[in-house]
């Protein structure tokens, strides 16, 4: 276990495409709780022999005085969001239009 590990107190991963996001409940060294959200992007390059496979990171640590002013505002967007634009529904395929699969299958799991 590594240092940032071991001051995890509660860990969640969403997958959602290219991206995942981990929100994880983390303690500082004075035992107060934040919140730290990282969206990990899988960024592909090259092609062939020559493909090669980064993640970029973006994070966000939410500290516990500003919890409701972000919930608040998060459900704001999402609200409006939705009412401009309805809830989201996952799109369905039919058979002939289903995506082709590429020739290139990269498989990595976290």
């Amino acid at each position: 276990m590594n240092e940032n590990e071991k001051d995890i107190a509660f860990s969640q991963a969403i997958k959602a495409g290219k991206r995942i996001y981990y929100i994880d409940v983390k303690k500082n060294r004075k035992d107060e709780m934040y919140i730290s959200i990282t969206e990990s992007k899988k960024i592909i390059s090259g092609e062939g022999e020559n493909t090669s496979i980064s993640f970029e990171k973006h994070k966000i640590f939410l500290y516990r005085e500003d919890f409701s002013k972000f919930a608040d505002s998060l459900k704001q967007a999402i609200d409006f969001v939705v009412a401009e634009q309805g809830e989201y529904v996952p799109r369905t395929y039919d058979s002939e239009e289903l995506p082709q699969e590429s020739s290139t299958s990269i498989d990595i799991e976290f």
